[in-house]
């Protein structure tokens, strides 16, 4: 077996089984979860009528690993619509089945292990696929620490000079998993300067973009790339996907776009790891990337319900409405010392409500856990299930103000 599979730790979800493996939640209540980011609002019907409609056209044929020219040009089209972009379908932009397959994928492709101190600079508390791809690449993770007093902004001004100097990747998250933070342009500028100082290539996760509550939508790293005069989006790939934006998370849809050279490689790579997309799955997302209207929708159905939710939780929590994305990242409560999964395992027990520590989501580095002392809460359900799962945590907290 490959003995880099060693090096992988549990996924969150595995651990949080793990946690509630012996608990008894009060039966007198009905199980809400908070734990998943996986979107519950309706999957739009044109989206799953254009899926009906491409599968009465057949499925004989192999689908190529490029993609059909009309979802590249979709693709491009959105770009366009959403940032005022043009890309070049054929060489800078390539549809992928969903991000996270993208993103593990994408890392194998850049790494070369075989230089010595190989390394991917993550943020710390992270999306867990950031960690596992880039280990079972043969690089070592650097983990940057979020700054809850700074909008947690990824403190990267920690990251040692001679890390950077051995760094051949660096996620970025924005909007942030678990956090909801949004990088401004300062922020890209910096990153973009030490890319061209040490030539790692910049892996921009930007799956959560359509969900925010500002008047201003989030920046995306190739928008501010082009503002900042890189119109080449050198060492730069961003993932957009389908799953948060149109509620289609069975359809694993998204593509990436930016620098061609580095889209060029990768195509190869998905040639050969068999990484083409379903005809069916083609058909409806071109749907998909062409309607707005569905979008604005499910963000207005965020805002309503973010605004009816938070207000319960601040109550008694420390939390406040993020920038975007579909998660509150909350402080436990003085009294619980910091133990997240403590506070967790208990409110599941006494409320039946499933929320997920956060210090299943960081790793201990340089001596902390970002994530120790705070949970997240996928608010993902409809309006009123959320509500009532925050009156509940609210009503445990009232009750168990610190822990026994």
């Amino acid at each position: 077996m490959n003995p880099l599979l060693a090096k992988l730790q549990p996924y969150p979800f595995e651990r949080l089984k793990q946690l509630f493996a012996a608990v008894s939640p009060n039966p007198d209540l009905k199980p809400i979860s908070l734990g998943i980011g996986e979107p519950k609002h309706a999957t739009p019907t044109f989206i799953q009528e254009a899926l009906k409609a491409s599968v009465a056209n057949g499925l004989s044929a192999y689908p190529a690993t490029a993609g059909e020219p009309a979802l590249r040009q979709a693709c491009a089209a959105w770009l366009q619509t959403r940032y005022a972009l043009k890309l070049d379908a054929a060489t800078q932009v390539l549809p992928v089945n969903g991000s996270r397959e993208a993103l593990f994928a994408l890392t194998q492709t850049v790494i070369d292990p075989s230089r010595p101190g190989a390394t991917v600079v993550s943020p710390n508390p992270f999306y867990q696929i950031y960690e596992g791809a880039a280990l079972l690449s043969g690089a070592e993770p650097y983990y940057v620490p979020s700054n809850p007093t700074r909008n947690f902004a990824n403190d990267w001004d920690s990251v040692p000079a001679d890390v950077w100097a051995r760094t051949q990747l660096l996620f970025v998250c924005s909007p942030g998993n678990p956090t909801g933070a949004v990088m401004p342009l300062s922020e890209w500028e910096k990153l973009f300067a030490l890319s061209d100082r040490h030539g790692f290539v910049i892996a921009s996760d930007e799956c959560y973009s359509e969900i925010y509550f500002r008047e201003e939508a989030p920046l995306s790293g190739l928008e501010a790339a082009h503002q900042l005069g890189r119109t080449d989006f050198k060492r730069l790939i961003a993932f957009t996907s389908l799953s948060k934006r149109s509620n289609v998370p069975g359809l694993r849809s998204g593509f990436v776009a930016g620098d061609a050279a580095i889209i060029q490689q990768f195509l190869l790579y998905r040639t050969y790891h068999g990484s083409a997309m379903s005809p069916v799955v083609q058909a409806a997302s071109v749907a998909a990337w062409g309607d707005e209207s569905h979008v604005v929708d499910n963000r207005n159905q965020y805002r309503t319900k973010f605004a009816q939710v938070t207000p319960v939780l601040a109550e008694v929590l420390d939390v406040k409405l993020p920038d975007a994305s579909f998660y509150l990242w909350a402080g436990v409560p003085a009294g619980w010392q910091g133990d997240d999964a403590a506070f967790a395992k208990a409110l599941y027990e006494a409320e039946c409500v499933t929320v997920l520590p956060g210090s299943y989501l960081a790793r201990d580095f340089n001596g902390s856990n970002p994530g120790r002392g705070r949970i997240r809460m996928a608010l993902v359900a409809e309006t009123a299930e959320c509500l009532e799962a925050a009156e509940r945590i609210a009503r445990f907290v009232r009750a168990h103000p610190s822990k026994a």
